[in-house]
């Protein structure tokens, strides 16, 4: 994956792909910067709010820091989304995800 720096020039270029803030927040969520991920997950989702693996990361880095309440509300949103997109992959992780959370003591 490119750097930061190379993700943020790639940004600049072509501000309207939610892939770019996506790969910011991978980038973020692979050094264990879980805040900026979040944010920048939330970036990428308003360029696309149909960006539903950006749902599911942001719930994973949400949980990582603690944030169970948190990242059922996401996944909850990434469900609506994929639902209404016909995403049933995406929908199918998120639901598998929310089982996992709900699953834990």
């Amino acid at each position: 994956m490119p750097s930061l720096e190379s993700l943020h020039r790639l940004l600049e270029a072509t501000p309207g792909d939610p892939f770019v803030p996506y790969a910011i927040a991978q980038e973020h969520a692979k050094q264990r910067a879980f805040a900026e991920a979040v944010a920048w997950y939330d970036r990428c989702l308003a360029v696309d709010g149909a960006y539903c693996y950006a749902y599911y990361h942001k719930a994973r880095a949400q949980l990582a820091m603690g944030g169970r309440a948190d990242a059922l509300r996401t996944i909850e949103a990434g469900r609506k989304q994929a639902a209404a997109s016909g995403d049933g992959h995406a929908g199918a992780e998120l639901s598998a995800l929310r089982d996992e959370i709900e699953d834990e003591p």
